[in-house]
């Protein structure tokens, strides 16, 4: 597993070794792209020089495609993790963080933005009035994460195709925009290796755990459904997301929900001020979970927030949970 994972990330950061030959973004077109976003056809007229992200995995969709000269700045929280030791460290030494909150008009107009990449709930929003048609009327076009499109099912619904088609979406649409459709295609084909050598791996259908993920909430709980990311990394790990009926990314549920469906398997996501520890200790405390099997056998295992948004972390997210959850297969 170690020498895949190495072979993936190095995939990742092929902009910056590991022997790769791929294309320089410099070399990207001056023409016009027209890309299908969410959806609909979307044309820029020119290559972007100055982009602007909202949150650590589009952040590092940029830098696995070696745009780091591409961009002007980033927004995310504080709180998303150690980013020292992460393969794209150079691009978080290289660009600006612009802020430790959300993206807002005023400081994408400040780094001079032309181009914002951000996502339904991950920057754009309709209570703040940041969205990509406000943006274009500063005259600033805009990108918006597939994982998070709505999907028209509710006014906040969000999600139009399986988690991972996601992530191969963008990074095809960024590679083409910025000319680096080589490099996308080598780091596609990486995660795709990746993820199938897990899933030759998996234990077979009747013997999959059942998985439940917890984002966050005490009285309810914040899970995913069949459009976010976390849907696949089960899925593609040998596992069952218990919440995969849901028509949605990111959503909330009733605990009456989570025992009547009885996981095997927590994954927690680890992020923001309760802490993953904090997280574990409610799970199995938790009255009403005591007869769940994943509560009452301790199955609790964490990952990064950023392993489960759409990013480029998804692949080896998919790796270790497999591992996991091929060792609870055996043990039932």
């Amino acid at each position: 597993m170690r020498k895949l994972l190495a072979a993936a990330l190095c995939l990742a950061a092929a902009a910056t070794g590991c022997g790769a030959n791929v294309e320089s973004s410099t070399d990207a077109k001056s023409t016009s792209v027209t890309l299908t976003n969410c959806g609909r056809k979307v044309t820029y007229d020119k290559v972007p020089e100055r982009v602007v992200t909202n949150d650590v995995g589009i952040t590092e969709l940029m830098f696995a495609l070696g745009l780091e000269d591409r961009m002007a700045g980033f927004a995310m929280p504080d709180d998303k993790g150690d980013l020292s030791s992460v393969p794209w460290k150079g691009g978080y030494d290289k660009v600006r963080w612009l802020s430790k909150d959300q993206l807002t008009k005023e400081n994408v107009v400040d780094a001079r933005a032309d181009l914002v990449f951000a996502g339904w709930n991950y920057g754009f929003r309709e209570d703040g009035g940041f969205t990509p048609d406000a943006l274009k009327k500063l005259g600033i076009p805009s990108y918006v994460l597939t994982e998070s499109c709505h999907n028209g099912r509710t006014e906040t619904a969000r999600g139009i195709m399986p988690p991972l088609d996601a992530l191969y979406a963008d990074l095809t649409n960024l590679g083409k925009l910025f000319g680096v459709e080589k490099r996308a295609a080598t780091l596609i084909a990486g995660f795709k290796r990746q993820i199938a050598d897990v899933r030759a791996k998996a234990p077979e259908p009747a013997d999959r755990p059942k998985v439940f993920l917890y984002d966050s909430g005490q009285d309810q709980p914040f899970t995913s459904g069949r459009y976010a990311a976390p849907e696949q990394i089960i899925s593609e790990a040998g596992g069952v997301n218990v919440m995969r009926d849901l028509q949605d990314s990111w959503t909330t549920v009733g605990w009456e929900t989570v025992v009547e469906r009885d996981p095997d398997v927590i994954v927690i996501c680890d992020y923001g001020d309760v802490s993953a520890e904090q997280k574990r200790k409610f799970l199995l405390s938790y009255a009403p979970l005591r007869n769940v099997s994943a509560v009452k056998h301790k199955r609790i295992f964490v990952l990064d927030y950023v392993d489960l948004v759409e990013s480029p972390r998804n692949p080896s997210a998919v790796d270790r949970l497999g591992t996991y959850l091929r060792k609870v297969a055996k043990e039932r």
